[in-house]
């Protein structure tokens, strides 16, 4: 499972290239905009954090494919959770190819534009994939953390992942809550703050969940007993 846990891992640290906006000036204000405005085709930069969404996506996508095909998860949990995985991964790859044109969040004329319906269809569609990356995210991080405490395995994991899904489960209603505040014209409510709060923290889920595959893949299915013989011999 090594190959597995490195493609994941891979797959966290690309997930996190927008940590760059620390030491490159972007332009944009990360306590009020959408993490994935850094990737609009308005923003001078956004090429390159297209390019980093989209191996984040890959990378994660085949780690979750080898895992479903390497460890044939006999157990629900482990099943559903390699499946949010495998969507989560294959959306956000998607995603990266369905940029916003402008950022909405801090160009009112492009939020003037976006709520009259006169930018490009990529928009919505950059919409319903997010929104799909951010449902697989959520279902892989349940469900394997609870197939590993369920299961006694994936130790780290077991110990440490409540607490990441605690953490995610508060900052997406957070962050829901700021995107309706935003599209009813009410501010954005620390939108980019509580973005960026969850992007980071599914980094750090798919970080322990890597570490926890070294440490120790799941347990292979268990071999059927042969039927006794009860004819005389």
């Amino acid at each position: 499972m090594r190959a597995v846990a490195v493609l994941l891992g891979l797959g966290a640290v690309a997930y996190t290239a927008w940590v760059l906006e620390v030491v490159i000036s972007t332009g944009l204000d990360p306590i009020r905009t959408y993490v994935s405005e850094l990737a609009a085709e308005s923003e001078p930069l956004g090429g390159l954090f297209r390019a980093t969404d989209l191996a984040a996506g890959l990378l994660v996508l085949a780690g979750a494919l080898w895992g479903l095909v390497r460890l044939r998860p006999h157990r629900a949990w482990a099943r559903a959770g390699w499946a949010g995985l495998l969507l989560f991964g294959a959306a956000t790859a998607t995603d990266s190819r369905l940029p916003l044109s402008c950022t909405p969040t801090a160009d009112p004329e492009c939020a003037a534009r976006e709520t009259a319906g006169l930018v490009p269809a990529t928009h919505a569609a950059h919409a319903v994939s997010s929104s799909l990356a951010v449902t697989g995210a959520l279902v892989g991080i349940v469900a394997l953390t609870v197939a590993a405490r369920r299961y006694a395995m994936w130790a780290p994991l077991a110990r440490f992942g409540p607490w990441l899904v605690g953490l995610q489960l508060a900052v997406t209603v957070w962050t829901l809550a700021s995107v309706a505040a935003f599209e009813a014209g009410k501010g954005t409510w620390l939108l980019g703050l509580g973005q960026r709060s969850q992007v980071l923290i599914i980094a750090v889920w798919l970080g322990l969940f890597a570490f926890a595959l070294l440490r120790r893949p799941e347990p292979a299915r268990p071999a059927r007993r042969p039927m006794a013989d009860h004819g005389a011999r």
